[in-house]
């Protein structure tokens, strides 16, 4: 007798194949291998159409801090819909939710910046900044200082302007970006980019100089700010050595640049710290909130600015007649009602010190894996964490693109129960905040079987 179930799930797959176009995704291999549909969740674990449970090791994308079916939280969002469905803030208008969650975001940054803009994901946001940095400086009477520095394997969204402070060839390609006036500076990855023989001290050394000298080539009186993830996320969750960040925060504050704090991955808990900033020795000048900030059950996203920013351009738009930018979800009072609840569920399960505390084993099973034939480096931080695999761990030779290795031991990730993230030869892991010590041990367990596989079907193949 045909399974009903797997009758439907054929039948969901062929409406993807035909009606679909899916982000950030190859179309064409998609064209042939289909869909995986996710039907349910609960916890740290997913279910597809076919009823095969996963771990989830990305958290989604990076944004499931609570795990699923939190039920608060659907309470919350019923409670909110029922009393005030939509509202919003133009034209002066407000609504409870989104003040009493500005009110709490500021509180909450550990760096003096009481101003909230909302929006609806990470790259609206990083829009947003660089659009607050235009009218800041043209409000200030520095209408050349323009120009954003980004860094290469950056990751900061995928609208026009966002997509060109993200530094991943793939997401200029065909899309004619980056825009004018975005400039992107090296990577800070040891492990990939340093010189043979030089130390992190040198790396770094040698980054700062870089860019100063980019500086100096487009003229510190023409560059509005620089923006950086804590650690890079999509790029291959990259954790810059140590020292780096202050020695570039000296170059920025020697020409009056701004710091950007992109922490749409590493804010709320992920490194180990509330937020990636403290973990990495930031002092930054505005920061860009989404992702965990609603635990991804609504989409929201913050721009925190500092009130010199926000009296310059209040006094610009008295000028003006209007501040001109805003969206029609700009403080969505159900998002923001869910984002708040989210917050303080932080706070009273102390999600923070749980995951700064399972960062430890997590940590050190993922360094473990790093004496595994295929694994060249084993990097992270709190609760995010890759491992990057090599067709030499010696020479740290990487293998042929097109053997697509990270790709197939991400699908033997799947076929062992685990989801993470391939990110070229790269696997990226971020769990719900939730997890448990022993859902850590389950997740590298599966990860080491998987490892094994992907070892066997290579040395086959050889």
């Amino acid at each position: 007798m045909a399974n009903p179930l797997h009758n439907e799930a054929q039948s969901l797959a062929a409406l993807d194949l035909r009606h679909v176009l899916h982000p950030t995704t190859n179309l064409k291999t998609h064209a042939v291998t289909g869909p995986r549909i996710l039907e349910r969740a609960a916890g740290v674990y997913v279910w597809d159409t076919e009823g095969r449970q996963y771990l989830e090791g990305m958290a989604g994308l990076w944004c499931t801090a609570l795990g699923y079916g939190e039920e608060e939280l659907v309470r919350v969002a019923a409670e909110q819909m029922r009393k005030l469905s939509y509202s919003q803030l133009f034209a002066g208008r407000g609504n409870e939710p989104s003040i009493r969650l500005a009110e709490r975001l500021a509180s909450l940054v550990p760096f003096d910046l009481p101003r909230v803009f909302f929006g609806l994901s990470g790259s609206d946001a990083n829009d947003t900044q660089i659009k607050l940095m235009w009218y800041y400086h043209n409000a200030i009477g520095k209408p050349q200082k323009k120009k954003i520095i980004s860094r290469h394997r950056g990751y900061h969204g995928v609208t026009v302007a966002s997509g060109s402070l993200t530094g991943l060839p793939a997401f200029h390609a065909h899309f004619d970006l980056p825009i004018a006036g975005i400039l992107h500076t090296d990577c800070p990855h040891y492990y990939r980019g340093a010189l043979p023989g030089e130390t992190e001290a040198a790396f770094v050394d040698r980054l700062v100089a870089n860019l100063e000298a980019l500086i100096a080539r487009e003229g510190g009186d023409t560059i509005a700010a620089f923006i950086a993830e804590p650690v890079l996320g999509a790029g291959g969750v990259i954790v810059p050595p140590p020292g780096y960040y202050p020695r570039v925060q000296a170059v920025l504050a020697r020409h009056d640049i701004l710091f950007i704090d992109d922490e749409v991955i590493c804010g709320f808990g992920r490194t180990g710290r509330p937020f990636g900033a403290e973990t990495m020795g930031i002092v930054p000048d505005t920061m860009t909130l989404a992702k965990a900030i609603s635990s991804a059950y609504l989409p929201l996203s913050a721009v925190m600015v500092p009130e010199s920013l926000y009296a310059a351009v209040a006094e610009q738009s008295g000028a003006v007649g209007t501040f001109g930018h805003g969206f029609t979800y700009s403080g969505h009072p159900v998002c923001a009602a869910v984002a708040l609840r989210t917050l303080e569920l932080m706070e009273e399960r102390d999600l923070f010190g749980h995951a700064a505390r399972v960062g430890v084993p997590f940590q050190q099973r993922l360094a473990a894996l790093g004496s595994h034939p295929l694994v060249g480096e084993a990097r992270g931080v709190g609760l995010i964490g890759a491992l990057e695999l090599v067709a030499d761990r010696d020479t740290r030779q990487p293998f042929p693109a097109a053997r697509g290795v990270g790709a197939y031991c991400a699908a033997r990730c799947e076929a062992n129960g685990l989801i993470v993230r391939a990110l070229g030869d790269t696997l990226a892991l971020c769990p719900p905040l939730i997890i448990s010590a022993a859902q850590v041990d389950e997740l590298f367990s599966k990860l080491a079987r998987a490892l094994d596989e992907t070892l066997d079907w290579l040395t086959r193949a050889a």
